[in-house]
């Protein structure tokens, strides 16, 4: 089976990964990949080609700011002594969220993708935009957080857990690391509590899982588990 990589710069820089066939991987699913700060979409290989050898199709896409369209001042910006990192940060997360629905409109238009089958992935600063792609873009299916937070303590107003009652019926995975103290597990965990309520109807559709023994750069053993539950999760939802 071949892996195939285009290039799309539609929108946003993506990288689209799949195994032979677009169309027939676009109606399994499209999972949208976001990364890390200060990574980019080629630095996701490893798990855009494993979504698409799943039969999915994998679109690495470079958050704001970062890749293909690198802030110039990037290392300044986000450096820990500019005391503006944390409104930087959640500017280019909140930026990147808002312009998904735009994506997915210019991919519809072309027929890249099918309306009912779109997922999401992010990881770290990937996992905040994909709290806020949720409440941006309801045609989300299904969603895996890795590393992320629901609750900004950079711009705690603006954080998508104040808003649980807008996630319901997008699938909605989070996956936290016990000793994570970049991205601390409480705020994810506790925001998983508070949508209970509002999956009461189809709790399946709503998942956590914490690594006790990992921190921000999880094990091996527990990312593998990790990425394995991602995999499994758009299999059954998507």
């Amino acid at each position: 089976m071949g892996i195939v990589h285009e290039v799309c710069d539609q929108i946003a820089p993506a990288l689209w990964v799949y195994a032979e066939d677009r169309e027939q991987a676009s109606h399994k699913g499209a999972v949208f990949f976001y990364h890390g700060l200060g990574s980019a979409k080629e630095q996701s290989l490893k798990e855009l080609e494993s979504l698409a050898a799943h039969g999915f199709l994998a679109i690495g896409i470079d958050n704001r700011g970062h890749g293909a369209r690198r802030y110039a001042d990037f290392e300044a910006r986000f450096s820990g002594e500019n005391p503006d990192f944390g409104s930087e940060l959640i500017a280019a997360v909140r930026a990147t969220a808002a312009e998904l629905p735009h994506l997915i409109d210019a991919y519809l238009a072309e027929g890249w993708i099918q309306p009912e089958k779109l997922g999401l992935v992010g990881v770290s600063m990937g996992g905040y935009i994909a709290y806020a792609a949720i409440l941006a873009e309801p045609r989300l299916k299904a969603v895996s957080v890795i590393l992320g937070s629901p609750y900004w303590r950079e711009s705690p107003a603006e954080s998508p857990a104040h808003r649980p009652e807008r996630f319901f019926p997008c699938a909605l995975l989070s996956q936290n690391a016990g000793q994570d103290q970049a991205v601390p597990a409480q705020f994810a965990r506790d925001f998983h509590q508070a949508l209970q309520t509002y999956y009461a109807q189809a709790p399946e559709r709503l998942a956590y899982f914490e690594y006790p023994e990992s921190g921000h750069f999880m094990r091996e053993e527990d990312w593998d588990l990790c990425w394995q539950r991602s995999i499994s999760w758009f299999e059954n939802n998507l």
